[in-house]
């Protein structure tokens, strides 16, 4: 059932692709799941806010401020941004299932964003308080009832069946298609009801079922994966005929789908720099008149680390995306693991805005300088050394996942090697260097900072250039062991001897 057909000529231009259903007119989700993408993006972002925006007085050493506040933030944060990303994953296979809205869908849906809009704020309670189960409560609470909301959307479909994909509408079996869809959503609301409930007198089972939360899924394939090893032709028989829909749900998701929410997560965080700047760094009025005399330039010297610390931010961020660009472009289909390395990629990518908060310090000549650079270092090692793993793990599936150009042997292969390995080698440097070389630590950060971008533009050249220096030093060794073949064919038999 498509919602678009071409345009005759001579016919008129058609409006808005609409069907005719028993409650009125229908249309297709495309712009709903784009919106929905946008705004599931945003907020698994700026769940840093609370983890950036931690107040450390300049007297006080970041190590233990690490240890006190940053850590337990740091790993609520990430679990939070996941929890997030599998709710993404999820909308996009319930709307696999429906794949026409009407105006009742369309405000359920709405409301399921509503909910998720709230997250951060719950998020913030959970990293500010997290000895007091209030905040683990509340953001339970909400993922319970947008599971709830996301089954109301099931069954609504199912009961007006022509807003349904077409092969379910077809299917003798759509008890059986409904019964399974809901137990997908709801696995993760029984999970946070429990994570709810142990809250009140045991906090780390809540974390635990949280976390079991963003993990089941591949549990649940790896389990599956079992089964279908140990049974036998009738039984995977048996189960592609009654799951040939549920297929599609279990593929991983599309490439395209991936890059989208990727692209938005990468244009948060560069975003969230710039805002920081606009509250932080805006000289008071008075301030100006009182102390430089009305000298605006003078006034916004006195900024000058915090602007060199959001321009370097940026470049990261944005060279961060063009090597994830680069890597999709030869990227043909995703698997399920490449899928997850490129969460926990994100999620680091999600945290530069503190790095960048705490790199901007230098202002303050506070003696953190070496524990925020190593900070930053971590965070950009991390979330490179994601994407290096994703290019690792669909050369282990070359064939299927990658375009011939970028495989083993192919022209772009070793280039593409280079461009991934770039940032975690130089930020792992940078951060033994820090440790080895402390009184530099600031020199080397920003000189790490410097050579990188101008490292990209020469990398090609550096690569054919170190090609071009292997493929001589190879003929060498095969010149030379030609030579001496020749030399001892030429031998007698009793020279050989003696």
């Amino acid at each position: 059932m498509s919602a678009l057909r071409p345009q005759a000529e001579g016919e008129a231009a058609p409006g808005p692709p609409r069907h005719s259903g028993e409650l009125g007119s229908t249309q297709a989700s495309t712009r709903l799941l784009a919106y929905s993408d946008a705004l599931l993006s945003i907020i698994a972002t700026v769940m840093i806010l609370p983890v950036a925006h931690t107040k450390i007085h300049p007297d006080q050493k970041l190590g233990e401020s690490i240890q006190q506040l940053l850590l337990m933030k740091i790993a609520v944060y990430l679990m939070t941004f996941l929890i997030v990303t599998v709710a993404w994953a999820a909308h996009i296979r319930l709307f696999q299932v429906i794949e026409l809205i009407d105006d009742v869908l369309a405000l359920l849906n709405l409301a399921c964003m509503m909910l998720i809009t709230f997250l951060p704020y719950t998020f913030s309670l959970m990293a500010s308080f997290p000895g007091v189960p209030f905040g683990i409560f509340m953001f339970s609470t909400c993922a319970i009832v947008i599971g709830l909301i996301q089954a109301v959307i099931v069954a609504y479909g199912f009961y007006h069946p022509y807003l349904l994909n077409h092969q379910i509408q077809m299917s003798e079996n759509q008890a059986f298609y409904k019964h399974h869809i809901l137990q997908i959503i709801l696995r993760g609301p029984v999970l946070c009801f429990l994570a709810a409930v142990f809250s009140f007198f045991f906090i780390p089972m809540s974390y635990v079922l949280l976390g079991l939360v963003i993990f089941l899924p591949h549990i649940t394939r790896l389990i599956i994966w079992c089964k279908n090893k140990t049974g036998g032709p009738e039984e995977e028989e048996e189960r592609h005929r009654l799951e040939a829909f549920t297929f599609y749900l279990n593929e991983p998701l599309s490439k395209e789908r991936v890059e989208a929410f990727s692209d938005g997560v990468y244009a948060i965080v560069a975003t969230l720099l710039i805002l920081d700047i606009c509250e932080d760094n805006v000289p008071d009025s008075k301030e100006v008149k009182d102390r430089f005399h009305d000298r605006l330039i003078e006034a916004l010297s006195e900024y000058g680390p915090n602007f060199l610390a959001y321009f370097a931010s940026f470049v990261t961020t944005g060279l961060l995306w063009f090597v994830h660009h680069s890597l999709f472009l030869y990227i043909t289909k995703t698997t399920r693991f490449m899928g997850l390395l490129n969460t926990f990629s994100l999620a680091f990518i999600g945290g530069l805005p503190l790095g960048y908060q705490l790199t901007s310090e230098f202002a303050e000549k506070s003696h953190n300088e070496i524990e925020a650079i190593q900070v930053s270092c971590v965070i950009t090692f991390f979330a490179s050394i994601f994407q290096f793993a994703i290019w690792i793990t669909a050369l282990f599936h070359e064939r299927e996942t990658l375009h011939p150009l970028a495989r083993y042997g192919g022209k772009e292969h070793a280039f593409m090697f280079a461009k991934l390995a770039l940032y975690p080698c130089v930020s792992l440097g940078a951060f033994f260097l820090t440790c080895l070389l402390s009184k530099f630590s600031t020199a080397i950060f920003h000189i790490m900072q410097i050579v990188v971008p101008f490292a990209f533009l020469a990398l090609r050249i550096l690569v054919r250039i170190s090609l071009a220096i292997m493929k001589s030093v190879l003929s060498l060794s095969r010149r030379k062991n030609v030579v001496l073949d020749e030399e001892e064919t030429c031998l007698s038999p009793a020279e050989t001897l003696s």
